[in-house]
């Protein structure tokens, strides 16, 4: 859609248009010149009417607006709706069933279609909620869902007899882990260097990809009790309103999260670098992105991809079994598992590691620990 602007000054752009776009996101387009629908119930106030009528540019957003409006979703949110919405317009239109608005019936036969795919039932899900999405921003009533829901139950059910609930999850990375692979990471170049706070700050931190990709250098403070790191958004703080983690000395100097930083920071003034990116690419000469002559491709962050492949690289390294399935994600579920071994309290870890303080996550690395800790079967005497 490429909608004409006509002339006039304070045009707006409407806020409900009949259409999502691509991704589900709502289509701007201007608003006509403003006109003025009468009310016998005006209430006219210094002069200007103020209540009882209805100005044509009241339907209307800005065009900053709507800008701020299409941003307000996470990046990987919008990512996965584009995709999802791409999927379902297709499917459509190989159906011959309308997208917008969609009936209860299309909407379970849509269900249907994707579990024919062995898409897992969350993927489902959250293509549903992409659809019911879709029609909110089209200012359309979202659709009735139960049918759907009802097939989606019973795949679920399906999904788990099968053995499809048992998800191959990436290992804990436990202190005892980090070490070898710490151990096994070069200390004497820059690649093994900056691998080196990678791992030992992402299980500190308990990081998730995106946060530790997302840190700059301006984001650390190094306080007489050790590291303070500024997490400007996080998944759980979707207003960016921020969250400052302590982050205390370590008790071993090959695992010592500020010592491995503050070696990192290093090496960075060392190629003229105090600000931006903290985490970033180094090539095969041993040159670091942003520096002269540095050959590497991409951006000068670290992405999600290359924070995993530095994990399973070290994984590989240390001689560990299933090294493959080792993540970054690995580091953050190690981190909780290690605390709650520990005794530290739940509340405690979710603070430390920016989830909610329900968070069935956080509690499920939790109870992973009781079922051994406080396994009755101990007692048993077998």
């Amino acid at each position: 859609m490429n909608p004409e602007r006509p002339d006039g000054d304070g045009a707006g752009v409407e806020a409900f248009p009949e259409e999502p776009g691509s991704s589900g996101t709502v289509l701007a387009r201007r608003a006509p010149a403003d006109g003025v629908t009468p009310s016998d119930d005006a209430v006219v106030l210094d002069g200007v009417t103020v209540a009882g009528a209805r100005h044509t540019a009241d339907e209307y957003v800005t065009e900053e607006a709507a800008r701020l409006i299409a941003a307000a979703p996470a990046a990987n949110t919008t990512r996965a709706y584009a995709r999802i919405w791409a999927g379902y317009l297709s499917w459509c239109t190989a159906t011959g069933r309308t997208p917008l608005p969609a009936t209860g019936a299309t909407l379970a036969s849509f269900v249907a279609e994707l579990a024919g795919r062995g898409l897992a039932p969350a993927s489902i899900d959250q293509a549903l909620a992409c659809v019911s999405s879709a029609h909110g921003k089209a200012g359309l009533t979202r659709p009735h869902t139960s049918a759907a829901r009802d097939a989606l139950r019973a795949y679920r059910r399906d999904w788990s007899t099968k053995g499809g609930n048992r998800v191959r999850k990436a290992p804990p990375i436990t202190v005892d882990i980090l070490r070898r692979l710490v151990e096994h990471t070069p200390d004497d170049t820059p690649t093994g260097i900056r691998d080196r706070a990678v791992l030992v700050l992402g299980f500190a931190l308990m990081g998730r990809r995106s946060e530790l990709a997302a840190l700059d250098c301006e984001h650390l403070t190094f306080p007489r009790q050790g590291l303070e790191v500024f997490i400007p958004v996080s998944k759980t703080d979707q207003d960016a309103a921020g969250q400052t983690v302590a982050v205390p000395y370590g008790s071993h100097l090959d695992t010592c999260p500020v010592r491995s930083v503050q070696a990192w920071l290093a090496v960075l003034r060392e190629c003229g670098i105090t600000t931006g990116a903290l985490l970033r690419p180094v090539d095969r000469f041993g040159r670091i992105g942003g520096t002269p002559g540095w050959a590497g491709r991409g951006g000068l962050r670290l992405s999600g991809v290359t924070l995993n492949t530095i994990v399973k690289d070290a994984a590989l390294r240390a001689g560990l079994a299933d090294a493959e399935r080792y993540s970054a994600h690995g580091l953050r579920a190690g981190g909780a598992t290690t605390l709650a071994d520990a005794n530290v309290p739940t509340g405690k870890i979710a603070e430390q590691g920016r989830w909610k303080p329900t968070s069935p996550t956080v509690h499920g690395y939790v109870r992973a620990v009781d079922r051994w800790r406080d396994n009755p079967m101990g007692k048993a005497g077998l």
